[in-house]
């Protein structure tokens, strides 16, 4: 079986082999091309998965190509994790933001509309040359704004696109450990919303929702990430546990002036850390796989710091620096492939899931998934509060396509001014004029 892997250069794509490597079963990825813009961080990621793979038999072969048509052809799996304008444009997206007052995170707010701007047009062209090149191919998508970026390819490839995400698998897993669950992969997840804006409303174990109980523990809600990143007292008034991004929504001013305080952004941060290592790697007597192990655990430890910051919630437990797409993608191929039929949380078509939302509208659910594809569970209403974010956040998603679609300015202006963490028009026009000067790939906007 043949994988393709767009993003081919990206520092996370070594997770991704990684796991292919403990895959030993019948019709396994046998094959995987690597797809990237920049020769260079091709080679350099080539020379880690090659030290991966060098004690294990039978390993994947690995080709790497600039050529996105030769990687697209004979595709089994096309696994998306591009990132249009590079970390250098990750950090502009954040500068421009923070500029205004506003958030600029990569996939929630104004920087997540920036991003979504620029990525939209190119996720497009690569679906519609993966339903000419690869008509048979599933599409893994990973590219943020993850959700966003798989409706603009839904477009195109209906239900054979499925979104990503590693932040409700770590939820899930955190939440069945402090409660105690000896397997937390056979706990049922009841979790609802879009990708990076949803809710952990039960937890059912041995057919019993045990969300209740840690609900009304302190000290147990408090012991694991999010109960420190919300705050118990938040967390019980909600009644539901909320996925990690929606903490620049409850604690929007505190994110913002931490962002703003911080010496780098987190965008900034990773530019950096990141052309270390790929200048290191060019080393011809680098251990390769050992500057990228170090990088990483530095970039995981990090993660989302300004926010732990704010909330005084200390420095990342050990079990939570592991990463997870990598699983959640290894599952959904072996799911299809092999019609071995399990349930993730994934980013698919509505389809009726959501009463709210139309049933093309993306969304991020639990879903059965066997070898016709996921398929979105059924899940009770969201509450009121939840309705309104969700419902918001959509309608921006979808003023961000039709800007990519037209190449509208005004549309663009509208959807920054939309979003519920831009509190102005003035504000979101000179958004989209700060970003239009930064960013080439925006030209289109007139």
């Amino acid at each position: 079986m043949k994988l393709t892997i767009l993003g081919g250069g990206g520092f996370r794509v070594p997770l991704v082999y990684g796991a292919l490597l403990t895959d030993r079963a019948e019709g396994r990825v046998t094959e995987v091309v690597l797809h990237d813009l920049d020769a260079g961080r091709l080679s350099a990621v080539a020379r880690v998965l090659a030290e991966q793979a060098a004690a294990v038999p039978d390993a994947p072969a690995v080709t790497a190509t600039t050529d996105l048509d030769e990687a697209l052809r004979g595709a089994d799996f096309v696994f998306s994790a591009i990132r249009v304008g590079g970390l250098e444009g990750r950090a502009e997206d954040e500068r421009v933001a923070l500029a205004q007052g506003v958030l600029g995170q990569e996939t929630v707010g104004a920087g997540g509309i920036a991003y979504g701007l620029r990525t939209v047009p190119v996720a497009v062209d690569i679906a519609r040359r993966v339903a000419r090149l690869a008509p048979d191919a599933w599409v893994i998508n990973f590219t943020n704004p993850a959700g966003l970026v798989t409706e603009a390819m839904s477009r195109h490839l209906g239900d054979r696109v499925i979104g990503i995400c590693d932040s409700p698998v770590g939820l899930g897993r955190r939440i069945a450990r402090v409660l105690g669950a000896t397997n937390p992969r056979e706990a049922w997840i009841d979790y609802v919303g879009l990708n990076h804006l949803g809710w952990v409303r039960g937890l059912h174990i041995a057919g019993r929702d045990e969300l209740p109980r840690l609900l009304a523990d302190p000290d147990l809600l408090g012991s694991f990430e999010e109960g420190k990143l919300f705050g118990v007292d938040w967390l019980q008034s909600l009644g539901a546990i909320p996925n990690e991004y929606l903490h620049y929504y409850y604690f929007n001013r505190e994110a913002v002036r931490s962002y703003q305080q911080a010496e780098k952004t987190r965008g900034a941060f990773l530019r950096d850390q990141q052309a270390h290592f790929y200048e290191a790697v060019t080393d011809p007597g680098a251990k390769a796989l050992d500057v990228w192990d170090r990088t990483r655990a530095e970039r995981e430890a990090t993660y989302m710091s300004e926010n732990r910051e704010t909330a005084g919630a200390g420095e990342r437990d050990a079990d939570d620096l592991s990463g997870g797409y990598e699983k959640v993608a290894l599952a959904l191929m072996r799911a299809i492939a092999r019609d071995e039929r399990t349930t993730l949380i994934l980013n698919v078509r509505n389809r009726g899931t959501l009463s709210v939302l139309d049933g093309e509208a993306v969304i991020e659910v639990p879903c059965l998934v066997d070898a016709n594809g996921a398929h979105p569970v059924a899940v009770a209403p969201l509450p009121d509060h939840a309705t309104g974010l969700v419902c918001a956040v959509k309608a921006v998603e979808r003023e961000v396509l039709a800007a990519a679609e037209s190449g509208s300015r005004t549309t663009a202006v509208k959807a920054f001014a939309l979003h519920p963490l831009v509190d102005s028009v003035n504000v979101a026009r000179r958004l989209v004029e700060g970003y239009t000067e930064v960013h080439p790939g925006l030209a289109y906007l007139k």
